[in-house]
């Protein structure tokens, strides 16, 4: 694996679990990662330090990605300190989950908006500084749920299939540009987005009988941002232990 010193990247919702894993992948092989949190700083300072114990080097960025201006400043920012984003990893998201016949609006709108809105927010200006040096990567955070779409997770079934449909249209647009898109939709993953739900009937269901860990999603990020991926743009490649 090339080292990357000197190169920045962005990890939105990169304080906790997978995002907090992501983080640590990238810093470890040489980037300043700029770990984005919305409201909880002291999760993001934690994600910092086991970076910094690690030997890599970061900072954290609080900036809600459902909020336009907030986080085109907040971008801004960020490029003014090295001139340069060499990576974007779209990974805030949210659940709320219930069926839908009786899910209110609220839940709808929330979820949508932060996948959605988010990657519009944040994927805009960035890829504008990416097309400018003609260079980049890009990878959002789907889920399994994106590709089957799970029981009484329709808003974010619809949200994270919104992100890989997106993310694969604008690969086309800026294929021959530089900037590499991809998504990587995760399955069962130990997190702490599944406290509720029923991880013995779904461990039934995953071929390999185990959950998931962060770092193994980190890692296929890791790659998809490497120049060893440097072919590859507008995939999904879904990390389930064989669920899928």
């Amino acid at each position: 694996m090339e080292e990357k010193e000197g190169k920045v990247a962005i990890v939105t919702g990169g304080s906790r679990g997978i995002g907090r894993a992501i983080s640590q992948e990238l810093a470890g092989v040489g980037y300043h990662v700029f770990v984005n949190y919305k409201s909880n700083r002291a999760a993001a300072e934690e994600t910092l330090e086991s970076i910094r114990r690690a030997g890599g080097d970061g900072e954290a960025v609080a900036f809600d990605v459902t909020m336009g201006e907030e986080t085109i400043s907040a971008v801004n920012e960020m490029h003014a300190r090295f001139n340069r984003i060499d990576v974007l990893v779209n990974n805030a998201g949210i659940t709320a989950d219930g069926l839908f016949a009786l899910m209110p609006e609220k839940d709808w709108d929330s979820v949508i908006t932060t996948a959605l809105k988010g990657f519009y927010n944040v994927t805009k200006p960035v890829l504008g500084k990416m097309l400018r040096k003609k260079r980049g990567a890009i990878v959002s955070l789907s889920s399994l749920a994106g590709l089957i779409g799970n029981r009484g997770q329709a808003n974010y079934s619809a949200a994270k299939a919104g992100l890989i449909s997106a993310s694969r249209a604008v690969a086309r647009e800026v294929a021959r540009l530089g900037v590499r898109v991809n998504v990587v939709a995760p399955g069962l993953i130990e997190t702490e987005m599944i406290a509720k739900a029923p991880v013995a009937t779904i461990k039934e269901m995953i071929p390999m009988a185990r959950i998931g860990e962060p770092e193994e999603v980190a890692r296929v990020v890791r790659f998809l941002c490497s120049e060893d991926a440097s072919y590859i743009t507008g995939e999904v490649v879904s990390v389930n232990g064989g669920m899928y």
